[in-house]
C-alpha cells in the first residue's frame, strides 16, 4: 500500500518524534485503524508501531476499540482498532480556526462587543455546566481545582491543578480555542469569570496560551467560597484578559 502522512517511503524508526507524529496522522486520517494497518502503511515493524500507539494511548492522545467480528467468531482476541481523542487531534491545529475567526468578525461587525461577549459566555456555560455538580460536591479549593482540571481535560485542555504558595494553580497545556482568543480574548475574559463563578472565589488568569505562553496558567486562592455576584464583580474588575 501506499505511505501516508510522511514524504519518503519509510519512517527511520529511531527518529521517534517524527515517527509518533506520522502514526498519529494516519490515526486521525484513517482512523479507527489496526496497528499492523499503520504499519504496513509506513513500512515499520507492528512492534515499532505499536510502541508509539501505546504511548499515544497513555498520554490521552488516542484509545482503542475493538473491531467488529465478522462472520464466525474465531479464536483468539479480536483486533483492536485505534483513533486519535480530542486531545490528540490538537496536535496537528484546528482546520476550522480561521472560519471561526471570520465568523466572529461578522458577528462582531453586525451586533457589536456585546453580541461577542454573549456567544462567549453561551460557549463557556455550555463547557462547564455539566462538570458543576461534580466540582461543587468538592470540600475544599484545591479538590475542586482538581475537580475542575479533570473536568477540563475531558473537555480536551489536557490541564493540571496543583498546589503553589497559599492557592492552587490551574494549567491548561492545550487550548482548542487559541488561535481565535489571540484576536478575540473575550473568549479567555469569560472563561476565567467562569472558573471564578463554578469554584466560587475570586480567580487570576496569569498567562495564556493566546498571548503566546506555553500553558494557559489560572491562580485559584485557597480562601472561603464568595457568592456569585462577588466572583461576576471581582472577575470583571481584576481578571486578566487573554
Amino acid at each position: 500500500m501506499k505511505n501516508v502522512g510522511t514524504d519518503s517511503a519509510t519512517v527511520p524508526a529511531g527518529h521517534d518524534g517524527r515517527t509518533r507524529h506520522a502514526v498519529a496522522r494516519l490515526l486521525l486520517e484513517q482512523g479507527p485503524v489496526t496497528a499492523a494497518s499503520v504499519a504496513e502503511q509506513l513500512g515499520l515493524s507492528p512492534t515499532a508501531v505499536r510502541r508509539h500507539i501505546d504511548a499515544l494511548v497513555a498520554d490521552g492522545e488516542a484509545v482503542s476499540r475493538e473491531a467488529p467480528r465478522r462472520g464466525q467468531r474465531g479464536r483468539g482476541r479480536p483486533a483492536k482498532l485505534f483513533l486519535l481523542t480530542e486531545q490528540g487531534r490538537a496536535r496537528f491545529g484546528h482546520a476550522y480556526d480561521d472560519l471561526a475567526v471570520a465568523a466572529l468578525r461578522f458577528l462582531a461587525e453586525r451586533g457589536g462587543q456585546e453580541a461577542v461577549r454573549a456567544f462567549a459566555e453561551r460557549r463557556v456555560s455550555a463547557l462547564v455546566e455539566q462538570h458543576r455538580a461534580a466540582i461543587a460536591a468538592q470540600p475544599d479549593a484545591a479538590e475542586r481545582a482538581k475537580a475542575l482540571a479533570t473536568a477540563l481535560t475531558r473537555e480536551g485542555y489536557a490541564a493540571s491543578a496543583r498546589h503553589v504558595g497559599a492557592g492552587e494553580q490551574l494549567c491548561q497545556h492545550l487550548c482548542p480555542v487559541a488561535h481565535v482568543a489571540a484576536e478575540f480574548p473575550l473568549l479567555c475574559e469569560t472563561e476565567t469569570a467562569a472558573f471564578a463563578e463554578l469554584l466560587g472565589t475570586h480567580v487570576q488568569r496569569l498567562a495564556t496560551i493566546a498571548r503566546g505562553d506555553a500553558v494557559c496558567t489560572t491562580h485559584i486562592p485557597n480562601t472561603a467560597p464568595i457568592t456569585v455576584g462577588e466572583a461576576d464583580d471581582r472577575t470583571s474588575d481584576g481578571g486578566e484578559p487573554a
